[in-house]
């Protein structure tokens, strides 16, 4: 099964694996043991191949991976908290929405609102605007995980992260997929959606330059906002590439130092434990995908 694409991402007490054709997720109950559910999921890019094409397969990953987390996270918290599944779509749709404009708000806006308060100063230089505008972006977020990371449910969660990202190495690496073979790899991922949000932030500094000041505060606002799909379809591709050719380039390797060194703000070291569930989840995938493949 190594050609399978494998990623995941952490749920509230748990990890959730993504393969070919399945979604697993597993989450450790307060009685101490595990419990999981699997559904088939294929992308749409799959379903149809005219989508499955460089930049357009990009956004829709984007929403889609959007749409499954919040489910799964949804999921995951009603287990933690003994609770059966009560979100409706509503509430789901609302969540989504609340979030999308909670970080427009806190990762666009404020950075831009900060960064024209430098225009005077610099005679409003296009070039150096944007540069600041992605340092505040940087710097936002820096503080922002540095802050969350403090409260001990986000610390779980992001020992789950930590755990995801060693599973799908071990597994990568053809490796038994034990807690001890596990735990001897590292929290960092080339892969990550954490690198993924560096690339748009970095991708958005060259981007925004073609935006003229002449368009005013809110115009220029605008215009980013609209651009953003087209600098995350870049930035999956980039990841995409990355992920593909890390061990074997050592400048692929520099170009993504500094998102895998962001890592490090949004992953934990596992214990063994959770190590546990997270390769509880990627062999319920596993063993889904291979009884598909023997009936097709």
């Amino acid at each position: 099964m190594a050609e399978l694409r494998i990623g995941g991402q952490a749920v509230v007490e748990g990890v959730s694996m993504r393969s070919d054709h399945f979604l697993a997720t597993s989450v450790r109950l307060k009685n101490g043991k595990i419990k999981s559910h699997v559904k088939k999921f294929i992308s749409i890019t799959d379903k149809h191949k005219y989508l499955n094409i460089p930049l357009i397969r990009g956004v829709i990953g984007l929403f889609e991976v959007m749409g499954i987390g919040m489910k799964e996270i949804t999921w995951s918290s009603n287990q933690a908290l003994d609770m059966d599944e009560q979100m409706t779509k509503k509430e789901l749709f609302l969540m989504i929405g609340f979030s999308i404009i909670f970080g427009l708000g806190l990762f666009k806006l404020l950075p831009w609102f900060l960064a024209n308060i430098f225009g005077p100063m610099i005679q409003n230089n296009l070039s150096t605007i944007n540069i600041i505008d992605g340092l505040f972006k940087i710097l936002i977020l820096s503080i922002y995980l540095g802050l969350i990371s403090l409260m001990p449910d986000v610390k779980r969660l992001f020992e789950y992260h930590g755990a995801e990202h060693k599973v799908v190495s071990c597994s990568e690496s053809k490796m038994k997929l034990t807690p001890k073979n596990a735990k001897k790899f590292t929290t960092i991922h080339p892969r990550c959606g954490t690198t993924f949000i560096i690339w748009v932030f970095l991708f958005s500094i060259l981007f925004y330059m073609l935006i003229p000041l002449s368009l005013g505060f809110w115009g220029n606002f605008g215009i980013r906002i609209l651009m953003l799909p087209l600098i995350a379809g870049v930035s999956y591709e980039i990841i995409r590439l990355s992920g593909k050719y890390y061990s074997k380039s050592k400048i692929v390797r520099f170009l993504v130092w500094p998102g895998l060194q962001f890592q490090r703000l949004t992953t934990r070291e596992p214990n063994l434990k959770q190590l546990e569930v997270s390769i509880n989840s990627l062999n319920e995938c596993l063993r889904k995908e291979k009884s598909f493949k023997k009936a097709v």
